[in-house]
C-alpha cells in the first residue's frame, strides 16, 4: 500500500551435535524465550519483520531499534514499480539495492514489494494499455524478479486487485483491462524469474471473512490452486483503527486461506491507537497468526509513530521516541508464550546422520535440533574455541534457510550455503529450514576470520 495516497508453539526438546574434528557427540537441548521480536518469532518458526525507508537509514535509532527487533524486512517505497523503471526499458535499482545490502549486511531476510501494481505506476506506465500495457507489465515482473533473484524471501508479485465493496469483483485498473488472465500471467513471469521465491498475492480489507472482497480473492487462490496457477501465499496488510477493528473472525480467514495449500502473511500491520486497547488488538493478531500453522510471519508497517504513513494515529510498536509501548510487551509476551499447533513432524528426525565438522579452524560448532513443524525445523549453533569465528550452514536441497537471528548471514547463488558471521548477539545464533521433506540436518563448518 502506498503511504502517501489514500485511507483504506509448544516447546520440543531435542537432540544436539557436536560439530568436531573427530566425534559427534549428542545430547538433550531445547529452545529459549525470546528477548526481541525477531528472535522469539524465529525460535517458534516465523519471522517478525517491519518496512523500511531508505531515507531513514541515517537515522542511528531508527536502524538501532529495526536492527535489534526484526528479521525480516520490507522496503516501503523503493522496489514499486516508479523506484524500479522511471523510464519503459530503463531500470533503476539503487534505492532498492540500499535496502536489501542494508538487511543482508544484517542478517535479516527480505519481502519484495511489489511487482504488479494499479497504483504507482511511472506516468509513462499509467498511458498505455491493451497489449503494449501487458508486454510492459510482463518485462517489468521479469526483469525486476530476475535482478534480485536469490535475495528475495518472497515477492508480493500483485498487490490490491480486487475492489473494495459488495462486489467481490476485480478493481477496474487499467492491468485487469488487459485481460483477466492478468494476475495468473504475473504470477508465472515471477516464477520463471525466481523460481525459489515464494510468491504472493497481497491485498487491504481482507481481513473479514463474511466480506465479499476476501471471498473474492479467496476464489481466485481457490482456481490458482486447482490449476496449478504458481501461487505460494497470500499477504493480509492488516490496516486497522476505530472504525476497522481487527474482526472477531480473523482466526477463521486466516486459517480458511491456509486449508488451500498457501502460507499466510500478516504483510503490512498496523493498528491506531494507545495504551491496553491496541496492545491487546495486537496480542489478538499475533493469536491469530500463531494458531495457523501456515502463518509465517507478521511485519509491521514502520519502526516508530512517527515514521508511519499514519503518523497521528500513533499505530505501531514504539513511540516517536523509540520507546516501547503497551503494545510492544504484549506482541512479545505473545510470541514467546504461543504454542504452534502442529508441534510433531510427519518425520521423527533427520534423514541422514549430520557429517562432522573437519576441525583445523580454529573453533567448534555445535548443532541444536530445536521445535518441529509439518513444513519446517529450527536449528541452533553454538561457537566454542574463538569470538571471531565464520560458521558455513549447508542444507540439502530442496530445503531454504526462511530465518535467522543473532547472527550476520550472507548466502552463496544456489541459497543453500549460508556464512554466518557475529553481529554482537554472542556465540549462540538459530535458524529455520524451510524442509520441503527433506528432514537431514545441515551442515557446519568453523573457521576463525
Amino acid at each position: 500500500m502506498n503511504r502517501q495516497r489514500r485511507w483504506r508453539a509448544a516447546t520440543i526438546t531435542g537432540m544436539v551435535v557436536v560439530m568436531t574434528a573427530a566425534t559427534a557427540v549428542l545430547w538433550q537441548g531445547t529452545s529459549s524465550a525470546g528477548t526481541t521480536l525477531g528472535v522469539s518469532a524465529a525460535e517458534r518458526g516465523r519471522y517478525f519483520g517491519t518496512a523500511i525507508a531508505g531515507g531513514r537509514l541515517s537515522d542511528s535509532q531508527y536502524t538501532s531499534i529495526a536492527n535489534r527487533e526484526f528479521n525480516m524486512i520490507t522496503a516501503e517505497n523503493e522496489m514499486k514499480l516508479d523506484a524500479t523503471e522511471p523510464n519503459q526499458g530503463q531500470f533503476s535499482f539503487g534505492s532498492g539495492d540500499q535496502i536489501v545490502n542494508w538487511a543482508v549486511a544484517n542478517g535479516k531476510r527480505v519481502r519484495g514489494h511489489t511487482l504488479a501494481w494499479h497504483s504507482q505506476q511511472p506516468s509513462w506506465m499509467q498511458r498505455m494499455e491493451g497489449s503494449s500495457l501487458r508486454q510492459a507489465m510482463l518485462n517489468h515482473v521479469t526483469r525486476v524478479a530476475t535482478y534480485y533473484r536469490g535475495k528475495i524471501y518472497a515477492w508480493d508479485v500483485v498487490n490490491e486487485a480486487f475492489a473494495d465493496g459488495s462486489s467481490g469483483a476485480r478493481r477496474d485498473s487499467n492491468l485487469q483491462r488487459t485481460g483477466n488472465d492478468w494476475i495468473e500471467a504475473a504470477f508465472r513471469a515471477a516464477r520463471s524469474a525466481d523460481p525459489n521465491a515464494k510468491l504472493c498475492y497481497n491485498d487491504y480489507n481482507t481481513d473479514n471473512w463474511s466480506h465479499a472482497k476476501t471471498q473474492g480473492v479467496y476464489r481466485m487462490v481457490q482456481d490458482f490452486k486447482s490449476r496449478g496457477v504458481p501461487i505460494d501465499c497470500v499477504g493480509f496488510q492488516a490496516h486497522f483503527n476505530s472504525g476497522n477493528p481487527v474482526p472477531s473472525n480473523y482466526h477463521t480467514t486466516l486459517q480458511s486461506f491456509a486449508d488451500l495449500g498457501v502460507d499466510v502473511q500478516i504483510t503490512e500491520l498496523d493498528i491506531e491507537g494507545s495504551g491496553s486497547s491496541q496492545a491487546d488488538q495486537y496480542r489478538g493478531i499475533v493469536q491469530a497468526c500463531q494458531a495457523v500453522a501456515r502463518c509465517t510471519g507478521i511485519t509491521v508497517w514502520g519502526v516508530r509513530d512517527s515514521d508511519s504513513w499514519r503518523a497521528s494515529g500513533t499505530p505501531l510498536l514504539f513511540n516517536g521516541n523509540g520507546q516501547k509501548k503497551a503494545a510492544y510487551d504484549a506482541v512479545l509476551a505473545q510470541l514467546n508464550t504461543g504454542q504452534p499447533t502442529n508441534p510433531s513432524p510427519s518425520s521423527p528426525g533427520p534423514s541422514t546422520s549430520p557429517t562432522t565438522d573437519p576441525g583445523g579452524g580454529g573453533c567448534t560448532a555445535t548443532y541444536s535440533e530445536g521445535q518441529k513443524w509439518n513444513d519446517r525445523f529450527n536449528g541452533q549453533v553454538t561457537v566454542t574455541g574463538s569470538s571471531n569465528w565464520i560458521v558455513t550452514v549447508t542444507v540439502g536441497s530442496p530445503q531454504r534457510i526462511t530465518a535467522t537471528w543473532n547472527v550476520s548471514a550472507t548466502w552463496d547463488s544456489s541459497g543453500n550455503v549460508m556464512t554466518g558471521r557475529p553481529n554482537g548477539g554472542g556465540n549462540t545464533f538459530g535458524f529455520t529450514v524451510q524442509h520441503g521433506g527433506n528432514w537431514a540436518w545441515p551442515t557446519l563448518t568453523c573457521r576463525t576470520s
